[in-house]
C-alpha cells in the first residue's frame, strides 16, 4: 500500500467536500437571483454539472472502442444515484419532496429508463435513438424551467408582503463562478480518489474487473454524493433530491444520447446489461416512486433501506464477477427472503400513506364545506 495513494484518497475527499460546498452555495444563490427554485437548479444546472465525470468516462470509452464500459458506467451510476446517494442523503436528513418532482420529474426519470431498455433491446442505440433520448432530456429541462417560473409567479402574487431575507444573494457571475469552481473541484477530487483506490485495490490483488464494477462506478457518482449530502446538511433538501433525479435523466439523455449520436454505427449495448443491469436500474427508479409519491418525503429508514439494497447489489456484482462459491447461497437468500420482504414493506408503507392522505383530504374537504370534524 503506497502512501502516495493514501494521500490521493485523502486529497480527493478534501476536494469533494470543498467542491460540493462551493457548488451548493453557488447554485442556491443562483436560484434566488434568477427567480427559480433550488429544486429546478438541482434538476438542471447541478445535475448536468455533476454528470461531467460520467460524460468524460463514456465519451472516452467510445473513442477507445470500449462500449461496454460506456453503457455500464451510465447504468451503474444511475443505480448508485437512486439507491446509494439518495439513501445516504436521506440518512443525513429526511428529504422533503415537492409536488413538481412527483408529477413531472420522477415519471420522466422512470419513462426514460424504460425508453433506454426499449431502444437497447436490439443490442445497439442508433444515432436516431440517441437523438431522441437527448431531445427528451432537453424538453424536460425546458418544461421544468417553465413550470417553476409559473409557480414562482403564483407564489409572489399570493404574498401580501415581501418575505424577509437574511442577506442579499451574491451576483449571478459570482454564483456561476462558484458553480464552475465547485464542479472543477468535484471532478478533480473524484479522479484523485478513484486513482488512489484503484491502485490500492490492485496492490491487494483485487482483479481489474471487480475494481471497475465497484470503485469506478461509485467514483463517477462521487460528485452527486458530495453535492447531495452537503445540500442536505445545509438544509437545501430540494437541491439534494433534484440533483439525484436530474442526474439520472442527464445520464440517459446526455451521457448516453450524445455518444450514440457521435458514433457512426451507433452505441453497442452488451447483452448482460439488457438482461440484468438496465432492468435493475429501472427497478431502482420504480422503487423510488412509492416512497415519494405518498408521504412526499424520503425518511431515514427508507434511505437506510436503499443503502442496504445497493450494498446487496454490489455484493452480487463482486460475487458474480469472481464466480465465488457463495454466489448461489447469496442468490437464494436474496430471491426468497430479502427481495420479497422489501416488496412487502413498500406495499404496506404505500397503502398506509395513501390511507393517511385520503383521510387528510376528507378532513380538509369537510372543513372547507363548513361541516364539523369529529
Amino acid at each position: 500500500m503506497d502512501l502516495l495513494d493514501i494521500a490521493r484518497i485523502v486529497g480527493g475527499l478534501v476536494l469533494l467536500v470543498g467542491g460540493g460546498e462551493l457548488l451548493v452555495r453557488g447554485a442556491s444563490n443562483l436560484a434566488t437571483r434568477v427567480g427559480i427554485s433550488p429544486l429546478v437548479v438541482g434538476l438542471t444546472v447541478v445535475s448536468v454539472a455533476t454528470s461531467a465525470p460520467e460524460l468524460a468516462v463514456t465519451v472516452g470509452a467510445v473513442l477507445d472502442d470500449q462500449p461496454d464500459l460506456a453503457v455500464g458506467n451510465v447504468v451503474g451510476s444511475n443505480t448508485a444515484n437512486t439507491l446509494l446517494i439518495l439513501g445516504i442523503a436521506a440518512l443525513v436528513l429526511p428529504l422533503a419532496v415537492r409536488e413538481q418532482l412527483v408529477k413531472i420529474d420522477v415519471p420522466v426519470m422512470i419513462g426514460l429508463s424504460f425508453a433506454l431498455l426499449l431502444v437497447a433491446h436490439d443490442g445497439v442505440i442508433t444515432s436516431l435513438e440517441g437523438a431522441v433520448l437527448l431531445l427528451a432530456m432537453v424538453l424536460h429541462t425546458v418544461v421544468t424551467v417553465v413550470v417553476s417560473k409559473r409557480a414562482q409567479r403564483k407564489e409572489v402574487r399570493k404574498r401580501r408582503a415581501p418575505a424577509a431575507r437574511e442577506g442579499e444573494p451574491m451576483r449571478v457571475p459570482l454564483a456561476l463562478g462558484l458553480v464552475v469552481g465547485g464542479v472543477a473541484l468535484l471532478v478533480g477530487g473524484a479522479q484523485l480518489l478513484v486513482a488512489g483506490a484503484v491502485n490500492i485495490a490492485e496492490g491487494l490483488g483485487i482483479s481489474g474487473l471487480v475494481v471497475g464494477l465497484t470503485v469506478v462506478a461509485v467514483g463517477t457518482s462521487l460528485p452527486e454524493l458530495a453535492a447531495s449530502v452537503i445540500a442536505a446538511v445545509r438544509g437545501e433538501r430540494d437541491l439534494a433530491v433534484g440533483n439525484v433525479v436530474g442526474s439520472c435523466i442527464a445520464n440517459i439523455g446526455l451521457v448516453l444520447g450524445l455518444p450514440a449520436i457521435l458514433s457512426s454505427g451507433g452505441l453497442p449495448v452488451p447483452h448482460p446489461a439488457i438482461a440484468f443491469d438496465i432492468p435493475l436500474m429501472i427497478a431502482a427508479a420504480v422503487a423510488l416512486a412509492p416512497v415519494i409519491f405518498t408521504g412526499f418525503t424520503v425518511a431515514r429508514w427508507e434511505g437506510g433501506l436503499f443503502v442496504l439494497l445497493y450494498a446487496a447489489y454490489t455484493a452480487f456484482v463482486v460475487l458474480n464477477a469472481t464466480r465465488h462459491e457463495a454466489l448461489q447461497g447469496f442468490e437464494f437468500v436474496m430471491v426468497l427472503f430479502v427481495l420479497p420482504l422489501v416488496a412487502l414493506t413498500l406495499v404496506v408503507t404505500t397503502t398506509f400513506e395513501v390511507g393517511v392522505m385520503a383521510e387528510r383530504r376528507r378532513v380538509r374537504d369537510e372543513v372547507a364545506a363548513g361541516h364539523p370534524v369529529p
